[in-house]
C-alpha cells in the first residue's frame, strides 16, 4: 500500500498508442481506399446506364429494320389492293407512303423514350464524393 505522502509512480505510455507518422499513413491509406471505392461506384453506375442505353438503341434499331423488311411486302400489297379498289396506282402508293412515314415517326418516338430512360451519369458517386469533400474540409 502507498501512503498519502508517497509519490505516485508515473505510468509508462501504453504500447498501443501510434505515432504521428503511423496516424498520417493510416489516414492516407483510408483516403486512398475511399477514393478507390468512389471510383468503383462511379464505374458501376456508368456501366449500368450504358447497358440500359445499349438495350434501348438495340431495340430501336431492330424495330426499324424489322419494320422495313416486313412493310416492303405488306405495303406493296396494300398499294395494289387500293389500286384494285378503284384508286389510281400513284394515289395508292401515295397513301401507303404516308402510312410508312407515320410508322417511322412512332418508332422514332419509342426509341427516343427508351434512350431517355438511361442515366449513364454516376449520380450517387458524385453525391458521395461531394459529401466526402465536405467532410474532409476543415471547419472554420
Amino acid at each position: 500500500m502507498t501512503t498519502p505522502d508517497s509519490p505516485v509512480p508515473a505510468t509508462p505510455p501504453a504500447q498501443t498508442e501510434r505515432t504521428m507518422g503511423q496516424l498520417v499513413a493510416q489516414a492516407s491509406q483510408d483516403v486512398s481506399q475511399l477514393v478507390k471505392g468512389e471510383i468503383d461506384l462511379a464505374k458501376a453506375e456508368v456501366t449500368t446506364g450504358l447497358k440500359t442505353m445499349g438495350k434501348g438503341v438495340g431495340m430501336f434499331a431492330a424495330a426499324g429494320v424489322l419494320a422495313v423488311f416486313a412493310l416492303i411486302y405488306l405495303l406493296h400489297a396494300a398499294a395494289y389492293g387500293l389500286n384494285a379498289a378503284g384508286l389510281k396506282l400513284w394515289a395508292a402508293y401515295l397513301i401507303v407512303g404516308g402510312v410508312i412515314v407515320l410508322i417511322a415517326l412512332v418508332l422514332a418516338l419509342l426509341g427516343k423514350k427508351a434512350l431517355g430512360k438511361a442515366k449513364p451519369t454516376p449520380e450517387r458517386a458524385i453525391a458521395n464524393a461531394k459529401e466526402t469533400v465536405a467532410a474532409l474540409k476543415p471547419r472554420r
